[in-house]
């Protein structure tokens, strides 16, 4: 099972009750509560919140396996999320996509829709598309972790910033 730490156990419970009328839709913020917490939802994680909310596994997995934004796998150590909608496509983040790549050795032949991050042979960078990250003015957009950066130009520049 599942090792949840207690704080972010105390966490997901008092988000639950803000879902008093059906446990079932507290799923995505419990979801993301853990995705934040350990990077990615494990087969653990789904079984966790499942008996947590008193849901069948696949009830969870369900949400998981819809949403691109929830993870399977673990990233690496820096996760690069680059925009890919028409306004970043336009401004170049496709070329972004793949320098970024040259840049770190990160193959995405085996990329598909149900497993879209390509990991580094070390772990330290792995990297997805993404759907709009709201910046469409200053495109091409890219999220490292949390961070935002717009109008990304210089790649060496980037990376210099997450060693």
């Amino acid at each position: 099972m599942l090792a949840v730490p207690q704080d972010l156990e105390a966490e997901i419970d008092e988000r639950i009750t803000h879902y008093p009328v059906s446990k079932r839709s507290a799923v995505l913020p419990v979801l993301h509560h853990l995705q934040h917490h350990f990077g990615y939802i494990s087969e653990q994680a789904v079984e966790w919140t499942a008996a947590k909310l008193g849901l069948e596994p696949i009830k969870v997995l369900e949400v998981v396996t819809f949403y691109p934004g929830f993870r399977q796998e673990a990233p690496g150590k820096y996760h690069i999320r680059v925009c890919r909608t028409l306004s970043c496509a336009m401004a170049g983040s496709y070329e972004l996509m793949e320098s970024l790549c040259d840049k770190t050795g990160i193959d995405r032949s085996g990329v598909t829709h149900h497993h879209p991050i390509a990991i580094s042979a070390d772990g330290k960078y792995s990297i997805e598309f993404a759907e709009c990250l709201a910046s469409c003015g200053f495109g091409p957009v890219c999220m490292v972790n949390d961070d935002f950066h717009e109008a990304v130009t210089d790649v060496d520049g980037l990376l210099k910033q997450y060693p």
